[in-house]
């Protein structure tokens, strides 16, 4: 006889609710043997349904002690606050753009040993996946080690890129400051041989341009070097005694001053290699002069990126705090942009060891769409007189009249054929103020009105749902006319 897998969940409540009928029958006395597909079957029937019961019992209660919510360190967003979002994204990819960046992507996950050993004592941040068919993978901790990956893979030596993406960190979230275990960074990034300063000052007007963009209030760029003391002492061969009395300096002045100061040191002029940096210092200030950000610039010797693979300067911004306004809460958001010079992260990649120069600057969007949340009252705060859009429909077609939806129908499709964002209610007659409270309600700014009388006349009815104004409009000239309001709103 074949012996018979295990039986399902539902195979065995079956079989209890037949042994629990078969109980109550005066004529088996509590025990009973049954046939079940080939197998025999014998059992006390009450004991076995008041068995199967209580596990029903217990499996109800675990689901029923089950919370839905999202993994820690991640949220949803709204409509509300993904319009909102989709501006600060618009916002920093127009201005990567018109540096003439280009865009690439790559995998949300490497292989364990692309990511490990590239982030210091950050390293055990990194979320590590389970063995997936013979490789050992890790979620990506950032933007910046993909990118060398791919250079390098590629065998890419110059090139001018830019990343809008998640990446993962398994640290403890702060959602007031902005820090979460999933979040998106927007990276742009240089490399490749050039002369000195030149990319390293674009990418500081890059992070003014869009920090001036997007309003957020007065700012400051920290910069300094990765263990510049060290690097003095070790690398440049300077004394601990001059290294100290280079750091008085910095932390006295900073600017185009400090340099000034440090060029007629006699004895840093005489270090040859030091004299070098120092000149290549002072251009770096000439170029930020010449695109009008100097003052905006500030040595800080306290600042310090704990990623491993910086080389050279790095560079931090942060909101300088401003009075709060009536009702709402200090921001405590730390850096909202950070960035700085990695020359040998791709040579790690590369067989044969060859390098390129890169340099590069992340913006933090997360942080940066905390303090516009918190200054619009978006998400839980959402005040009911603020409407945001959330779409970007610009025209609701609509009717006063009944039996005009194929007239709809095909006045919507026109305006789709010609690539205006429209819509229309899912239903074949609905009330004219229903359809005026959508457009209200979701932010849409025209509704086309059509009915008997604008049929005969061959005309639209193009009202503004701000000033309620109407004016009829020719049928063959709708695109234009919503085209033309839309270029001027």
């Amino acid at each position: 006889m074949q012996r018979l897998g295990p039986w399902s969940r539902e195979a065995w409540t079956v079989l209890a609710l037949h042994l629990l009928r078969s109980s109550r029958s005066p004529n088996t006395g509590g025990l009973f043997f049954h046939c079940v597909q080939g197998g025999l079957v014998q059992s006390s029937a009450r004991e076995f349904a008041e068995a199967r019961m209580k596990t029903q019992l217990e499996l109800n209660k675990e689901k029923s002690s089950f919370v839905i919510k999202t993994p820690k360190g991640t949220r949803d967003l709204s409509p509300q606050q993904m319009a909102i979002r989709e501006k600060i994204l618009n916002a920093v990819i127009n201005c990567f753009k018109c540096h003439g960046a280009k865009g690439i992507d790559t995998p949300v996950f490497e292989l364990k040993e692309i990511l490990t050993e590239k982030y210091g004592e950050e390293s055990r941040l990194i979320y590590e996946l389970k063995d997936q068919g013979g490789e050992l993978l890790a979620l990506r901790y950032d933007l910046t080690v993909p990118f060398a990956r791919y250079l390098a893979m590629n065998k890419i030596k110059k090139m001018k890129r830019y990343h809008v993406g998640k990446v993962w960190r398994r640290e403890s979230p702060s959602i007031i400051q902005g820090r979460y275990r999933e979040f998106c960074q927007c990276d742009f990034d240089i490399a490749g041989q050039f002369d000195p300063m030149i990319p390293d000052a674009e990418c500081l007007k890059i992070i003014h341009e869009i920090l001036s963009t997007l309003q957020l209030g007065d700012f400051l760029i920290k910069m300094s070097w990765k263990d510049v003391r060290q690097e003095m002492t070790g690398k440049i061969g300077l004394t601990p005694d001059v290294a100290d009395q280079i750091g008085d300096y910095i932390q006295q002045c900073g600017g185009v001053s400090l340099v000034e100061q440090l060029l007629q040191d006699p004895k840093l002029s005489q270090n040859k290699q030091a004299l070098e940096g120092l000149k290549d210092l002072k251009l770096l200030f000439e170029y930020l002069t010449l695109f009008g950000i100097a003052e905006k610039i500030s040595f800080d010797l306290s600042l310090a990126r704990g990623l491993d693979y910086y080389t050279g300067v790095i560079y931090e911004a942060v909101l300088l705090q401003s009075p709060t306004q009536q009702g709402e809460e200090a921001l405590g958001v730390g850096s909202v942009a950070a960035g700085g010079r990695y020359d040998g992260l791709v040579g790690m990649f590369d067989p044969k060891g060859r390098k390129v120069p890169c340099v590069g600057l992340s913006i933090g969007v997360e942080r940066i769409f905390s303090i516009v949340e918190q200054r619009m009252e978006v998400g839980p705060l959402i005040r009911a007189t603020k409407k945001i859009q959330t779409t970007e429909t610009q025209v609701l077609v609509a009717t006063a009249q009944k039996n005009f939806l194929r007239e709809r129908m095909k006045l919507i499709a026109e305006l789709w054929d010609a690539g205006i964002r429209a819509e229309m209610l899912y239903k074949k007659n609905p009330s004219f103020l229903t359809q005026l409270h959508y457009c209200e309600e979701t932010g849409i700014p025209l509704v086309a009105i059509i009915g008997e009388q604008e049929l005969k006349d061959g005309v639209i009815k193009l009202r503004s749902v701000a000033s309620r104004k109407e004016v009829d409009i020719k049928r063959e000239d709708i695109v234009t006319e919503i085209q033309r309001r839309m270029s001027e709103s």
